[in-house]
């Protein structure tokens, strides 16, 4: 088996298992009403057809979100066991982890993809700037990865689900507030918004493309993914 059906069979392996639990469609529901909510008040409520009320959302669902999803990635087969079966087989830990990231980021995309209804609404109703729409998207995945990568490192650490789940809370809540501490410092210390996440989702979510954006998300998700393999790696 090459890496490549490695990653893609643990990936698949973790899909069908959040499908096989009501938690999945628990949290796709509160997820989708919570957003829908939001954004017909500001559509009817605002009378502008325009998706950056949605935007400006997400990175705070995201926060609470993400890390109900990875929890149980690596906390729940060590407690059960099955992650030590999992690595007795011929595969890396690195494809393990890879494979598990790739599952909570499609999840995490499963769950915003109904909200294009909402864009097309926008589409049926206005002239919306395509620019920021497809920049808010974009910001959307790269958000998602960090706090995929971010989530899957706090579900590396514990067996218990619920630790896990306020461990990933925690952290993401620190890169996610980074930007908002910032608004209170000295105005020398402003540099300091450029670590949080909602300071580089929100340069994207401008339509603007800036490769320390990327270089950002790709950092964290990349340090967040190193950090899981050395950690099961030790475990292994």
């Amino acid at each position: 088996m090459s890496r490549y059906n490695e990653i893609f069979a643990v990936m698949k392996r973790d899909l069908r298992s959040f499908f096989n639990n009501p938690i999945a469609y628990i949290v796709i529901t509160v997820f989708l009403s919570v957003t829908g909510f939001y954004f017909f008040m500001f559509f009817f409520y605002n009378n502008q057809a325009e998706m950056r009320g949605l935007f400006d959302l997400l990175p705070l669902l995201f926060f609470l979100f993400i890390p109900a999803v990875t929890m149980k990635l690596f906390s729940e087969e060590r407690q059960t066991g099955s992650l030590e079966i999992l690595l007795t087989l011929p595969v890396s830990t690195r494809d393990v982890v890879i494979g598990k990231f790739l599952a909570g980021l499609v999840f995490s995309m499963i769950m915003v993809s109904p909200t294009l209804i909402y864009l097309l609404t926008v589409i049926l109703n206005g002239s919306p700037d395509y620019g920021p729409v497809i920049g808010g998207y974009a910001g959307v995945i790269f958000l998602a990865g960090a706090y995929t990568a971010l989530g899957l490192l706090a579900s590396s650490v514990t067996r218990n689900q619920i630790i896990a789940l306020i461990t990933g809370w925690v952290i993401c809540f620190f890169f996610w507030g980074i930007d908002w501490v910032a608004r209170f410092v000295p105005a020398k210390l402003n540099f300091i918004a450029m670590l949080g996440t909602d300071y580089h989702f929100k340069s994207i979510a401008r339509g603007i493309v800036d490769t320390r954006d990327i270089i950002y998300f790709v950092s964290v998700i990349a340090i967040a993914l190193i950090l899981t393999i050395k950690i099961v790696e030790e475990r292994r």
